[in-house]
């Protein structure tokens, strides 16, 4: 049996307590792994994959934030080259008694995995100066950054409660269509067999696509399928024949047809662009 140790790794250098980082702009393959006693906060400007969280696996949507704890497992399956900033900070950076409110900001924080951060401009323009003053190290630069990290946290926490709680709601058409993709595709390819599976007609079915997404349900379909193959060619280390049968598609050419009309290169020639 192949017992591979999940790897622990450690962005911080030795006694760093703090640092602030662009996210790294390429795409490589990627395993599961785990971050030791540090926080991760990851913003997400562009870029599109997925993004597993222990046994959850989203995906990425820009502009978009995820709070890490540490210790927690997970990994990236980028489709396309990504950016964005990551902040890292392990517990003590903040002291317990003149920083209580953040610590506290922060622990609520906690308790969200993930925030679409709408309006993202705002972030972004926040994190630039985060990073800015953090690389100065001059006098006073620590008291500033911790301000902004402040600001920060305390926006997140006002997108994400601005948001309506719907976990406790039934999920709509819309939200079904989408849940369903991402778990039956590309095994059901066809308007007609997400209608039947949601019990409405594919008439109805594109009718809530257009007016809630402004795209057609096989844009969608499409769409995921694409994303599907992305996350197989970048991924793994399957043949491209591997990789048709394995989204289902009848023969190596017509999955061949099928990505190149999409992405305007054959699957070979998108591996080799991020693996030469």
């Amino acid at each position: 049996m192949n017992n591979k140790r999940i790897d622990v790794k450690n962005k911080l250098d030795n006694g760093q307590r703090f640092k602030i980082s662009r996210f790294k702009e390429k795409i490589k393959k990627t395993h599961p792994h785990k971050h030791d006693e540090y926080y991760e906060l990851i913003f997400l400007e562009e870029g599109e994959g997925f993004h597993t969280i222990e046994t959850e696996r989203y995906v990425v949507e820009t502009p978009d934030f995820y709070f890490l704890k540490p210790g927690q497992l997970h990994f990236w399956q980028f489709t396309s080259i990504p950016k964005g900033y990551v902040l890292l900070f392990k517990e003590n950076e903040f002291d317990a008694v003149k920083e209580s409110i953040l610590i506290e900001l922060i622990r609520r924080l906690s308790e969200k995995t993930r925030i679409k951060l709408d309006g993202g401009e705002v972030f972004f323009s926040m994190l630039y100066e985060l990073e800015q003053e953090y690389q100065k190290n001059t006098t006073y630069s620590r008291e500033i950054y911790h301000g902004l990290v402040k600001v920060l946290v305390g926006r997140l926490l006002q997108l994400s409660e601005t948001k309506p709680d719907t976990s406790l709601q039934y999920p709509g058409p819309i939200d079904r269509f989408q849940q369903l993709l991402a778990k039956e595709c590309p095994r059901m390819r066809k308007v007609h067999q997400f209608a039947d599976a949601l019990n409405m007609t594919p008439q109805n079915l594109n009718a809530i696509c257009r007016r809630q997404i402004d795209r057609s349900a096989s844009e969608l379909i499409h769409s995921q399928m694409m994303l599907e193959a992305k996350r197989y060619i970048l991924h793994t280390d399957y043949s491209i024949n591997e990789i048709a049968d394995l989204l289902f598609f009848s023969d190596t050419s017509n999955f061949v047809k099928f990505f190149k009309k999409y992405e305007g290169v054959t699957p070979q020639q998108f591996r080799n662009k991020y693996f030469q």
